[in-house]
């Protein structure tokens, strides 16, 4: 037997990842080739993508690197950060995750890679996850309705301030004042400014210790924000200032410390009307400022127009309760210009996580923890006067601020050096901030930096603790009862949790379970080996505001992201601040608004937006201080050349700027972009290109060299991050040159952009930063040529079944050549006409099928728009489409009337176990219901609820946890 030599560098190169990344393998390829008509990924390139778009040069990123050398590479960034042990405070904490819900729900895909639960039959897992946190916020805060999360507590402010104006008596008079106490985090005045100043608003920034000056009073005030506790760490009853700015018709919101509220009286019984704050200490990472789920709670008469995501309760179609998301008409996709937010999104993932925190902990433990967190605060107060140093404030609950005229910064430099980061506030103040996880090695540190014990001396805790009172005020101490639901006392142990976990987990639907088609999402593979470094302590545990020299390791990933952020999309600057697709969609605008007004052109205010775009696009421009008109769009899905003109001429010098979706939002190559664009620029306007598309152009087209200023970037769709059931995101955005002087920057970090920029639209510098190794690392793994045939087959998969289904299915719009982009839209309106059969049954029916439904009637009502990503391999893509053929026929059967029009499996979809062994009442068989052709019983993935009635949970907003009597009914 002779052996064949293989040359030592292949046997080393080993099997490179793009073949892991990508589903099809050269044969699928071929076949799938074969089926559209071309005989390779270019020849389909060539016929799909306009030339006037095509770039011709190859991406200038570096080499595609193994699995193991990107890990190792990771792991060198990962070393150059210094983690020591934070007491900088400022909204961010160190926190101890438990490990159960560390690795079973932000390590585990069965969370992390699922969507939006827009399809509530088969996400009651995590919306159950969502009516936790609710009711922990709700609980907590005093106030009776909570969302399902925002992007973070400097943004949850602004929706707040958006949310006052709109609702509040001195808003609706046209009062433009915003009032925020000077004990508020700075980041959090930073985004209040960016997001008040093109509304129109001001915001005015006061010391309210004595109450709201009467000048101020004077001018009117919509809104009044207070911190509690205050960023100095002092803990102050304002019931006072609460009573006044309702005098004034003003509405309140307290921006509040989760775990504080624990032992103090909560925002509610204080008389506010809204609270915002962040959940990260529950368990979260700090991760360098991000992702984090903050959260908004408001009284009663405000439930109707909460900002963000609502889980409520319903019933489904046997009566039994269910969960879905509530009042979803007021979503912001869908009210366009009339939204009130331009949030679309949330932070599931980190939601589940703070609520699960919360549920393992319990409230006896919640407290114990918030007890332990204060005890060490008010023994290092001690400390610090008996060694002669001036305590400021003597209510306080973790932080702790000391007076050290002209010394503070020495003070901080020699905490430094002993491994723990203190706060300089100025010349002469430090601020310490005690959380979860600190140790009496960290007081000792701390007051050995100020001078106060020994290097080698060690302080007495025990004689200390016995003559040490607490600090938190008497009339402040919370004496009512939270987190009695049996929920929050049920999972103390680790297998209980565990199997909690799990139980949840099983009754959704997410990527490790099969192909979740969405189109304009991009569900496509998170690599584990992209997943795992976010993890790493050198990651997660790094402050935001940590000294740059701690974190030249995170600094590095950064850049070199922009960079390759930058030269993939042909932009010349990007900045990674936005959290979030519609944070990029505001940053964009705003930088556009920023540019206009500098080369003195303010009267640049109408923002032109395709009737076919996202409805954030519009929401967007609004928050931008700009007005939006519609253009139309071409029966073929592209935007009307001629209205397009019509409207150019229309509102000559005061067109700010044109959004338009690339490819189109209906799934086309559009050939006369470069045509649009040229066309604004030469009317004076910029060209915004939504990057939603973006998976159908990497490696192929830029946006920045065909025409676009502008663009932001879904990290969360084309880059690899996963969504978390609905959160987190990045949206980045990439700008030409012209327009990086108006990125976003931080008033806390220099170095995070422009001294000419907008103001931060995100509360940490670089926002979400604890994700940015994601897509680094996908970039890394990749290299250029592999993110070049990860679009190529993106779009032959797209094609693929456009190709399959246009038989059995009109395919609604398709460029030249019949050819798709990375996404097709098939049309049910005939199919409806002529049988009742709705889109609602379709995407139903596909849960019985073993399916995630595409997106529903968006961007046209009554179709299915189809996006499977390059990551599918044909056996998935295969089933997808015979299991669609499958319900034509079925749906066929109803209209030649052998299946009844109401009682058949389309109508009655999804069907459960519970159903299945039930008494069967329906005129079709049970097999047929829950076995259609090509499900296997042994693969069957089964529905917890049946159909779930919508109405009936608005009608009845229920959006905590249900009472007792209805959990045990149950």
């Amino acid at each position: 037997m002779t052996s064949h030599r293989i040359p030592l560098t292949e046997l080393e190169s080993g099997t490179p990842f793009e073949s892991r990344h990508i589903g099809p393998d050269a044969a699928a390829q071929a076949k799938m080739l074969a089926q559209v008509g071309y005989g390779s990924l270019d020849e389909l390139t060539a016929a799909a993508v306009p030339d006037v778009i095509k770039s011709t040069e190859r991406l200038a990123l570096p080499e595609a690197r193994s699995e193991a050398e990107v890990l190792a590479e990771l792991r060198s960034f990962a070393h150059r950060n210094r983690v020591q042990h934070s007491m900088i405070g400022l909204g961010y904490h160190g926190t101890f995750t438990p490990p159960v819900i560390l690795r079973n729900v932000m390590e585990n895909p069965g969370w992390y890679t699922a969507y939006t639960p827009y399809q509530p039959e088969i996400s009651q897992g995590r919306l159950e996850a969502l009516l936790n946190f609710q009711t922990v916020v709700a609980d907590l805060t005093g106030l009776p309705t909570s969302g399902a999360s925002l992007l973070d507590e400097p943004t949850a402010a602004a929706e707040a301030m958006a949310l006052s104006r709109r609702v509040g008596k001195a808003g609706k008079r046209g009062s433009t004042v915003f009032l925020v106490d000077a004990e508020c985090l700075p980041q959090t005045v930073g985004v209040l400014r960016t997001r008040a100043e093109p509304t129109g608003v001001e915001v005015v920034v006061a010391d309210l210790r004595e109450g709201i000056p009467d000048e101020i009073a004077d001018r009117g005030v919509f809104g009044v924000l207070l911190q509690y506790p205050g960023v100095s760490g002092v803990v102050r009853d304002q019931r006072a200032v609460i009573e006044r700015a309702h005098e004034l018709d003003a509405v309140v919101t307290v921006a509040a410390d989760l775990l504080a509220l624990t032992l103090l009286t909560s925002p509610g019984e204080l008389g506010a009307d809204i609270a915002v704050g962040s959940s990260q200490r529950f368990g979260v990472p700090m991760g360098f400022g991000g992702p984090h789920a903050g959260y908004m709670a408001v009284r009663d008469a405000f439930a109707r127009s909460l900002p963000g995501r609502l889980v409520g309760v319903s019933r489904d179609a046997d009566g039994e309760q269910a969960y879905r998301l509530a009042l979803q008409t007021r979503e912001q996709h869908i009210r366009r210009e009339k939204a009130t937010s331009n949030i679309c999104t949330a932070q599931v993932l980190l939601a589940v996580m703070a609520g699960m925190y919360a549920t393992y902990h319990g409230p006896d433990g919640l407290a114990a923890i918030a007890r332990r967190t204060h005890r060490y605060a008010a023994l290092l107060a001690a400390g610090l006067r008996d060694g002669g140093v001036q305590v400021v404030h003597g209510a306080f609950f973790d932080t702790v601020t000391a007076r050290v005229p002209g010394r503070a910064a020495e003070v901080v430099e020699r905490a430094s050096l002993a491994g723990v980061d203190l706060r300089l506030t100025d010349a002469d103040h430090v601020g310490i901030t005690c959380d979860e996880i600190t140790g009496r090695e960290h007081l000792t540190a701390v007051w050995r930096a100020f001078g106060v014990l020994g290097d080698d001396a060690a302080g007495d805790f025990a004689a200390l603790d016995t003559a040490t009172a607490d600090a938190l005020p008497e009339p402040l101490l919370r004496t009512d009862e939270y987190l009695t639901h049996p929920v929050f006392h049920e999972h103390r142990s680790e297998t209980g949790m565990l199997r909690y976990l799990r139980r949840l987990a099983d009754r959704d639907y997410a990527l490790d379970r099969g192909m979740i088609p969405l189109g304009s999402c991009t569900m496509k593979l998170n690599a584990t080996t992209e997943m795992e470094p976010v993890t790493w302590p050198e990651f997660g545990a790094l402050h935001p505001f940590a000294p740059a020299e701690q974190a030249e390791g995170y600094l590095t990933l950064i850049r070199e992201l922009e960079e390759r952020l930058a030269e993939v999309t042909g932009y010349d600057r990007v900045s990674l601040q936005p959290n979030a697709g519609s944070q990029g969609e505001l940053a964009g605008l705003l930088a556009v608004r920023a540019y206009h007004r500098a080369n003195g052109q303010e009267q640049r205010t109408v923002c032109l937006i395709p009737s076919s775009a996202h409805g954030t696009n519009a929401a967007s421009a609004v928050m931008a201080g700009m007005k939006v008109v519609v253009v139309k769009t071409s029966d073929n899905g592209d935007v009307d050349v001629a209205d397009l003109h019509a409207k150019i001429e229309q509102h000559g010098n005061e067109l700010a700027v044109l959004m338009v979706t690339y490819p189109s939002t209906h799934g086309v190559f559009e050939e006369h972009i470069s045509d649009v664009c040229a066309a604004v620029h030469e009317a004076g306007g910029q060209v915004y290109v939504d990057g939603a598309n973006l998976n159908a152009l990497l490696g192929v087209a830029k946006p920045g060299r065909f025409g676009a200023d502008v663009s932001h970037l879904n990290l969360h769709k084309t880059f690899c991050i996963p969504h978390g059931g609905g959160g987190p995101g990045v949206g980045p955005i990439g700008v030409r040159e012209h327009l990086a002087p108006y990125l976003p920057n931080h008033p806390l970090q220099p170095a995070a952009g422009p001294e000419t920029g907008i103001g931060p639209v995100s509360g940490a510098p670089w926002g979400s930063a604890g994700i940015l190794p994601i897509s680094w690392a996908y970039v890394r793994l990749m290299g250029a040529e592999g993110l070049r045939r990860a679009t190529q087959v993106a779009v032959l998969s797209a094609n693929y079944i456009a190709k399959r289904l246009e038989p059995h299915y009109p395919v609604l719009y398709a460029g030249p050549n019949g050819l798709v982009a990375h996404e097709c839209i098939i049309d049910v309106r005939p199919l409806t006409k002529q049988t009742g059969v709705s889109i609602d049954d379709v995407a139903k029916r596909l849960i019985d099928y073993g399916f995630h439904a595409p997106t529903m009637s968006f961007p046209v009502a009554g179709t299915l728009m189809i996006e499977p990503t390059e990551s599918e391999d044909l056996a998935e893509l295969d089933r997808f489409c015979e299991a669609m053929i499958a319900i034509r026929a079925e749906i066929d059967k109803v209209g030649t009337g052998e299946w009844d029009a109401q009682d058949n499996p389309l109508r009655n979809a999804p069907h459960t176990a519970a159903m299945l062994a039930g008494e069967w009442q329906q005129a079709y068989g049970r097999e047929e219901a829950v076995f259609p052709a090509g499900v296997k019983a042994s693969d069957k993935y089964w529905p917890p609820v049946r159909r779930i009635d919508g109405a009936f949970g608005d009608r009845n907003l229920v959006c905590s946890c249900p009472p007792v009597a209805e959990y045990e009914a149950g």
